[in-house]
Formats: C-alpha cells, sequence, structure tokens
C-alpha cells in the first residue's frame, strides 16, 4: 500500500515524496485510516517501524482539516514521550512531514534553560512534544495550558512504565479535555499497558503488527567471540577489514567508552562519546555530526538506546552486551529501520555467553558466530580443565597442612600421655 492512496492533503504528500517515502509499513497501513477517522488506539509497534509516521500523519491531516488560529501557549496536540533524546528526534521528523504546513512544531525537555522554552511557547505554538516532568515544570509556571488539546499521543507507553513517569503523565492528562483523541504506542502489550490504555482510552482500537519484543526481519545477527582484553583491537580490525563507515557502537558503562574511544584515536578513527556524563550540548553535536558523516563511531551507552533515527545506518555494534536481553532490541533498533536493510554485530567474551543464550531465545533463533584468527574465548572445556588444573595443588596443600596438623595433634597427646605417667603419685 502506497502512501499516496490514502488521499492526504497536497502538502503532506509533498513532503513525504521530499522525504522520499512511498510504500506504507505495517504499522502505518493499519494505523493512519482509524487515526485519521478520530478513533482511540492502542498500537504494539516495535521501534523502527515507522510508528511516528502512523500517528503523526493522521494528526497532521486533521489539524489541516480544521484549521484554527494560533493561541500563544496553547496547542492543539501534545505528544509525550520519556527521554529528551526522544522528544528531540520526534521534532524533528513530524517537523518534516509538516515542512509544508502552516504548522509550529516545538519540544519541551529537561537539561536546558527553560526561559527559551517559554519563549517560543509565548509566539504560538500548534504542536508540543514533551517529556512529562518538563510539560508540568511549565504548567506550574502557566507558561503552557492544555484546555485546547484535541489530541494526545503517548509514544514508549512501556518505556514510561519502566520509569516510573505515568504518575506524572496522568497529572498532565487531568489537564486535557475529556473530549479528545489519545494514541497510546507501546513496544510491547504487557498487562500494566493494557491497564494504562483502559485508564486512558475510549472504546479503542487494538493494532499490533508484531509479536512481543519482536525485531525487524531486515536485522542479520551476528556474533565475534573474542576475549574481554582483545575487543577493542578486534573491533578496529573489524572496521578496516569490512570499510564499515557508519557504526554505531554500545558499550555496557561510560568508563568502556571512554577507553573505547582511547583506543580509536591511534587508529585516525573519527569517534565521537554520546553518555550521561557528556553534557546535552555535546551529546547533540554528536549525533548532528553522526547523521551528517562527519564522524565514522558514535559510541553510546543506553541513553542513547532509544529514541536515534539515523538514515543509513546499517552497523550497530555491541561492543558489550546489554545486562536484560530486552535492551538488545532496543539497541540493534537503530538499524534495518522502516525495511531499510541492517547488522547487528556482537562482541562476546566467554563471561557474556549466558546473555547471548538468552538474547537467542528472545529472538527466536541461534545467532551466526564468526572466528576471526587471532582472536579466541578458547574452548570452555580447555577452560574447565585449566581451573580444575589451578585448583589441585591448593587442594592437596590444604590436605597436606590437615594430615600434619592432625600428627602434631596426636604426637601432642602422646607426649602429655608419657609425662603423665611419669608424674610421682
Amino acid at each position: 500500500m502506497i502512501f499516496s492512496s490514502l488521499d492526504l492533503a497536497p502538502e503532506i504528500q509533498q513532503a513525504l515524496d521530499a522525504c522520499g517515502y512511498r510504500q506504507m509499513t505495517a504499522i502505518q497501513q493499519q494505523a493512519i485510516i482509524p487515526a485519521r477517522r478520530g478513533k482511540d488506539i492502542l498500537a504494539n509497534a516495535q521501534t523502527g517501524t515507522g510508528k511516528t509516521a502512523a500517528f503523526a500523519l493522521p494528526i497532521l491531516q486533521q489539524l489541516h482539516d480544521r484549521p484554527k488560529p494560533v493561541i500563544a501557549g496553547s496547542p492543539r496536540a501534545l505528544i509525550l514521550t520519556p527521554t529528551r533524546e526522544l522528544a528531540e528526534q520526534l521534532t524533528e521528523t513530524i517537523s518534516r512531514y509538516a515542512q509544508f504546513l502552516p504548522l509550529t512544531i516545538n519540544a519541551l525537555f529537561g537539561g536546558v534553560k527553560i526561559s527559551s522554552q517559554q519563549k517560543k511557547l509565548r509566539t504560538g505554538i500548534d504542536i508540543v512534544v514533551a517529556t512529562p516532568g518538563r510539560l508540568l515544570e511549565h504548567l506550574e509556571q502557566g507558561n503552557i495550558k492544555l484546555s485546547s488539546i484535541e489530541f494526545v499521543v503517548l509514544d514508549e507507553a512501556d518505556r514510561m512504565l519502566d520509569m516510573g513517569f505515568i504518575a506524572d503523565v496522568q497529572a498532565v492528562l487531568e489537564k486535557t479535555p475529556k473530549k479528545r483523541q489519545t494514541l497510546l504506542f507501546s513496544a510491547t502489550i504487557s498487562q500494566p499497558v493494557k491497564e494504562l490504555a483502559n485508564k486512558l482510552l475510549n472504546n479503542h482500537q487494538l493494532i499490533s503488527v508484531a509479536r512481543q519484543n519482536a525485531i525487524a526481519d531486515t536485522i542479520e545477527h551476528v556474533v565475534y567471540p573474542v576475549a574481554e582484553h582483545q575487543k577493542a583491537d578486534l573491533f578496529v580490525e573489524l572496521i578496516e577489514q569490512h570499510n564499515w563507515f557508519k557504526v554505531l557502537v554500545f558499550t555496557s558503562t561510560r568508563a568502556q567508552a571512554n577507553a573505547l574511544l582511547a583506543k580509536l584515536k591511534p587508529a585516525k578513527i573519527k569517534t565521537a562519546l554520546c553518555h550521561s556524563e557528556k553534557s546535552q550540548g555535546a551529546r547533540r553535536r554528536a549525533i548532528a555530526d553522526f547523521k551528517a558523516d562527519k564522524i565514522q563511531v558514535l559510541i553510546a551507552t543506553e541513553v542513547a538506546a532509544r529514541g536515534l533515527d539515523i538514515q543509513g545506518l546499517e552497523h550497530v555494534v555491541n561492543f558489550n552486551l546489554p545486562y536484560l536481553a530486552e535492551d538488545y532490541i532496543h539497541r540493534i533498533g537503530r538499524a534495518g529501520r522502516a525495511g531499510s536493510k541492517g547488522q547487528a554485530i556482537s562482541l562476546v567474551s566467554r563471561e557474556e555467553e549466558r546473555t547471548l543464550n538468552n538474547i537467542e531465545r528472545l529472538i527466536g533463533e541461534p545467532v551466526k558466530r564468526i572466528k576471526v584468527p587471532g582472536y579466541s574465548v578458547g574452548s570452555r572445556e580447555t577452560i574447565l580443565n585449566n581451573l580444575a588444573e589451578k585448583s589441585r595443588p591448593a587442594k592437596t596443600n590444604r590436605a597436606s597442612k590437615s594430615r600434619s596438623s592432625h600428627n602434631r595433634k596426636r604426637t601432642d597427646k602422646t607426649v602429655k600421655s608419657k609425662k603423665n605417667k611419669l608424674k610421682p603419685r
């Protein structure tokens, strides 16, 4: 099904053509039409399936069909999302869809001065993309009113539940009219998500395009077995051997990210960092440079696992496997987006094999192993035998000491016995 069959406003269709969008994804096919008709929706949509267009296009179309004067601080549409990275990304994406429409779209999130956001609200705004905490701050200061809201989107609803934001979300939605259209998008449809939907949605339609925790079938999974201390060397070799240009690599900690950056500098590989120790401005510049092909490698921790939409990203590398298997899906969702091909590469040490087994069970298939000459974690049997060899001397020494101690005790008893016999009565 193609977008031109939807009979969208010419301005919206022109924007889709400019973005190079022609064929709809599964979630877009199922969600756009009922959402355009004003139906409340609970949608199970994985990251990278085109869900932003699935909720943004129906809202843009309805705003176009029912134009109203822009009122300072009174938006008509509200999109709530859990992180500032996602808020920025959604604002950028929706602005592309609305580039030929007379609509104003702005993001409200923490980590930046509230005064600059306040000024934008005063000039008038049609669509607000916000994190719950910063939106509550603006509400408390009287910078924004939600009495004119006609559309509400909860993006990454499962994530907001996990992060404990639902109380803030409910506090925000109490400020909106009861008569509104609400669209709830979630990567998983758990019982808490269902309960949330029943509270917030009105006679909603359930849309599911993939099984829970499913991933895009355009992604190829590859594992390179390697000892932990050899990972950086192997990573450099793989980049040079396969001529990978645009690589997003995930580490589990900031220290690992910093160490990898230090290893890549001598190899003259242009690299930037994106983790919580970096300021919001530094992270924004790193992501922008990566998108603009100014840097070859972007090293990130979990802070960037959701919300990054990078065109043409083919390679996502797990320098360290995530602690939870579910986070693997969030990481690799950066590649293979909206039908394009991608590759998820994991550098896996012996200590990470159990996590790898959990990931394989989650995705429902074994992951192809590729062994590179000169890099190995060694066979499990060899490692176990070595451990056994190391433990044997210790056991022998302990046994010898035990026997020696026992003999000393027996000798002491004999000496005491003889002394007692020699004592005069």
